[in-house]
């Protein structure tokens, strides 16, 4: 089976002073990104939808899904290690505005129990994957879960070593015999 992971595309900027989850909405941007990749892959024969419960990531999902019909499905265990984060900065203006914890970020230091995290997003793509023997299937979810999943299936440490584009797309292959490839990671000719 194919397994397509699918970033969100550019949210917006928010920080939450009573410490509730940011879970931040995508921008203007992020919303034209979201089209593109749905163009992009419309003629792809995607088989099942999956996207993390954040509101960034679904709504990524949801051109995808208007164009090939395909509901929706939730899957708690591709949320993002900051989802009861009170504040989410895009990296990008993350590194104008405070560099130090830019560069910690981009070094895997995360204030998440990054194991747990990491548990998460292999159980549950692997379950995915054990659902849709034969099928190509695409889930919209974050840059943490698909630097883990990415390390996963290269057989090294759960850690951030990369920082895939917005709605880039990243496909594994998954046999039934439980061997798993990398095929591309962040592919974002759409953007272009």
């Amino acid at each position: 089976m194919e397994l397509v992971l699918i970033r969100h595309g550019l949210p917006e900027k928010v920080v939450k002073q009573d410490g509730s989850p940011a879970n931040p909405p995508l921008s203007e941007i992020g919303l034209a990104q979201a089209q593109k990749v749905a163009d992009w892959l419309q003629h792809e024969n995607i088989d099942r939808l999956y996207s993390s419960p954040m509101q960034r990531a679904y709504q990524t999902a949801e051109p995808l899904s208007g164009q090939s019909g395909l509901a929706i499905e939730v899957c708690d265990g591709v949320a993002e290690y900051d989802q009861q984060s009170g504040h989410y900065i895009p990296t990008e203006q993350l590194k104008e505005l405070d560099y130090p914890r830019w560069l910690r970020l981009m070094q895997g230091e995360t204030d998440a129990d990054f194991p747990k995290f990491a548990q998460s997003v292999c159980t549950s793509l692997e379950q995915i994957i054990t659902d849709n023997p034969g099928k190509r299937v695409a889930v919209t979810c974050h840059g943490g879960v698909i630097n883990v999943w990415a390390a996963h299936v290269m057989g090294f440490a759960p850690r951030l070593f990369f920082n895939p584009n917005y709605t880039s797309i990243n496909r594994f292959m998954a046999s039934s015999g439980g061997d798993k490839t990398v095929i591309t990671l962040n592919e974002h000719h759409h953007l272009k």
